[in-house]
């Protein structure tokens, strides 16, 4: 299919970026469109527990995002040349009490193949760890599709990202694909929490403490 080949040539542009292709037959959007496009990123900086700093984190992010928007760009001239219907749905929640996306990036990566869900309730990947950014791209059209990731691939001893929060908000539960977010983390707490910040600094804190103190993908 010639729009496919036309995106998988688009990201052999981004060595960097690992990427995949879901059905979305689970999703709300399934009677609109047939599938997913979703990549990851890698952050700015792959930080560790000792290198650590919230303004690095936060940096990391953002120089991140400015990757995903220019893949978007790219994306939206390559399907908007095929004449295919399409549609980028926001990353972040739209939701202050149920704090949830229209369309869930963590739960279409790891229907893609790209990663499983960590203790921390963050997609891990074998090669960056959780240290990616995650955007995706509602598509009508099929694909080659990735294999679904069922369960976790983190040692069932290990709680790092436990143990490395600071709000005491991750339950020390092992994910598999049945799994809800409140097996995993308590993220109303998380989230009461980080928004303290927005009163001096006019942002959530990012706290990617639970993502720094993975071992994948250093």
């Amino acid at each position: 299919m010639m729009v496919e080949k036309s995106i998988r040539s688009l990201f052999s542009e981004y060595p960097e970026v690992i990427y995949g292709f879901t059905d979305i037959a689970y999703s709300a959007y399934a009677g609109t469109y047939k599938s997913a496009l979703v990549f990851a990123v890698p952050h700015g900086e792959l930080l560790t527990i000792e290198t650590y700093s919230e303004e690095k984190f936060e940096k990391g992010l953002k120089d991140a995002q400015k990757v995903v928007e220019a893949i978007l760009a790219q994306l939206k001239k390559v399907l908007d040349e095929a004449e295919i219907k399409y549609d980028i749905p926001p990353m972040a929640q739209n939701n202050e009490t149920e704090l949830t996306a229209p369309f869930s990036f963590k739960f279409a990566a790891v229907n893609a193949g790209l990663g499983w869900i960590g203790k921390n309730d963050v997609v891990i990947t074998k090669k960056y760890g959780p240290r990616v950014r995650l955007s995706a791209v509602l598509i009508d059209e099929p694909f080659v599709y990735g294999k679904k990731i069922l369960n976790s691939n983190c040692p069932e001893s290990c709680k790092r990202c436990v143990d490395a929060c600071p709000h005491k908000a991750l339950h020390n539960v092992q994910w598999n694909i049945n799994s809800v977010r409140n097996d995993i983390i308590d993220y109303k707490l998380c989230n009461e929490r980080r928004s303290l910040y927005i009163k001096t600094h006019g942002r959530k804190n990012a706290c990617g403490l639970c993502m720094v103190a993975c071992p994948f993908g250093m």
